[in-house]
This record gives C-alpha cells, sequence and structure tokens, in this order.
C-alpha cells in the first residue's frame, strides 16, 4: 500500500448540515470514521485536507495521518474536490502510483472493500475505479403533469428492469497523472458493484445523519 495515497477532503462551511465532518456517529464524527478506515485496511500515507481548524486538530490528536491545511479559496461551495486533492499532492515530495479518494460524508463502508478495490484496480489496469450500486426503482418524468416511464413500462415487473447503477461516492481510485488534467476519473474507468446497505448513506442533511445513525446500529 506503500503506493497509494489516501486523501480525506472536509472543508468548513456545509450549508445543509453545519459542522458535520465533526458531528459524532457512533464512537467518533463522521471524519474519523474514513480515517479510520484507511488505518485497518493498512495503508501508510493518509492525508486529511481540510480549511477547518477543529477538523485539522482532531487528526492530529487522533494520529497516524497527515493533515494539511487547505486555502479558504480551494473550500469554497463551488469549488470543486479536485482542487482540494491537486493542492494535498503538492503539498507532498512523495510521488504516489493512485490517489484514494474517501469522503467524510460516506462514513460507513463494508470491511475489506478497499482491499478488494486496490486488487481490481491492478487487475483490470485501468486509469480509474469507482464503486457503484444498482438502482432497483422504476423511474420517469413528469412534463404537464404526466408521468412517463424511463427505465421500464407500465405494468413491467421489477426483477426484468434493465440493470442501471448509481454512484454511490463510498471511495474512488486514480492515477495520479489524472489530477493533473483536472480530473478524477480516466477513459479506462472500472465501475466496482458494490451490493451492501452501507452503500445508500451518503450524508448532506440531518435525516441523512438519522439514518445513518440506524445503518450503523443494525448493519454494522
Amino acid at each position: 500500500m506503500k503506493t497509494y495515497l489516501v486523501i480525506i477532503p472536509a472543508r468548513a462551511g456545509s450549508q445543509r448540515l453545519p459542522g458535520k465532518n465533526l458531528r459524532q456517529l457512533g464512537d467518533k464524527p463522521l471524519v474519523g470514521h474514513s480515517m479510520t478506515y484507511a488505518q485497518e485496511e493498512g495503508f501508510e500515507h493518509i492525508v486529511v485536507s481540510s480549511n477547518d481548524e477543529k477538523v485539522l486538530q482532531y487528526a492530529e490528536q487522533v494520529g497516524g495521518v497527515k493533515v494539511i491545511k487547505r486555502p479558504d479559496a480551494l473550500a469554497g461551495n463551488e469549488e470543486p474536490v479536485v482542487t482540494a486533492l491537486q493542492h494535498a499532492v503538492n503539498q507532498l515530495k512523495k510521488k504516489f502510483k493512485a490517489v484514494i479518494l474517501l469522503q467524510p460524508t460516506n462514513p460507513l463502508r463494508p470491511k475489506g472493500l478497499l482491499k478488494e478495490a486496490i486488487a481490481t484496480f491492478e487487475r483490470e489496469d485501468c486509469d480509474s475505479l469507482m464503486t457503484v450500486s444498482r438502482n432497483e426503482r422504476k423511474l420517469g418524468t413528469i412534463s404537464n403533469n404526466c408521468f412517463t416511464p424511463y427505465n421500464y413500462k407500465m405494468g413491467q415487473r421489477s426483477q426484468d428492469l434493465e440493470p442501471l447503477y448509481y454512484e454511490n461516492g463510498l471511495l474512488y481510485i486514480f492515477k495520479t497523472e489524472l489530477l493533473n488534467q483536472g480530473k478524477l476519473l480516466g477513459e479506462k474507468n472500472y465501475p466496482l458493484i458494490v451490493d451492501h446497505p452501507f452503500a445508500e448513506i451518503d450524508i448532506d442533511t440531518e435525516a441523512d445523519f438519522k439514518r445513518a445513525e440506524l445503518y450503523l446500529k443494525y448493519f454494522k
């Protein structure tokens, strides 16, 4: 795991759930779950990037990670995460084969998923890898108060739907050179399918947080 860099971006200023990165979920705050997950999976190079002094202080207290102070200019609501990753990599003198992105808003991940993702990334020799999960709902659009099925025909059984997948955000892996191009996903991007309740958790609101508490209790 020495050639992989894990980056956990945890900016301040969440509008819908203020202070969410330090919200206590179970025995640790959201950002702590990603830190612990990377450490338990055996990764040596773990970075927490933040413009929030309290997040940086927490990461330093826990130990085992490097903290990088992110400029406020790279932490706005409209700022893409790729600029924070570029900044973090540029602060380090060591070169890495690939970068792993773990978002604090996805604090719950199946055990062993990261090692499986690394093995798949290397076996497939891909530019990037992202985790996805199947969406088995009947979807449609509404126009002029009329509902039009999108991925099925009226009366079609759910089990006969064409498989569709959503980006669950559990983790991303990408070659370091992609960052120089301002990208996270390359042309050869591998979708790693995750069939686990934790893939449903992505925390942006208070309701999301309450749901995460329930999932942590019943599915861990």
